[in-house]
């Protein structure tokens, strides 16, 4: 279902006021063909792109760290002081 002008706007205001202080952007570049095919892997699992590419990028820091990226950055504050 098609989201109402209001709720687009409503949305907007929201990203703009949040998006550039809570997150980083990253460009990738794929191969073409790759990023349909990653959409609808994606979709079959109920989760955006976005979401399948971080969870997919986190899980393999987790194997090649022995450790989850959140408690590397916990380790990390607390060498810091």
């Amino acid at each position: 279902m098609p989201l109402s002008e209001a709720k687009k706007k409503s949305n907007k205001k929201w990203n703009d006021a949040n998006l550039k202080e809570r997150y980083d952007y990253i460009n990738l570049t794929v191969p073409k063909g790759d990023k349909e095919v990653w959409q609808a892997y994606a979709a079959r699992r109920g989760e955006s792109l976005n979401a399948f590419i971080r969870r997919a990028v986190m899980r393999q820091l987790e194997v090649d760290r022995g450790s989850t990226p959140e408690e590397d950055s916990a380790a990390a504050g607390a060498e810091k002081e």
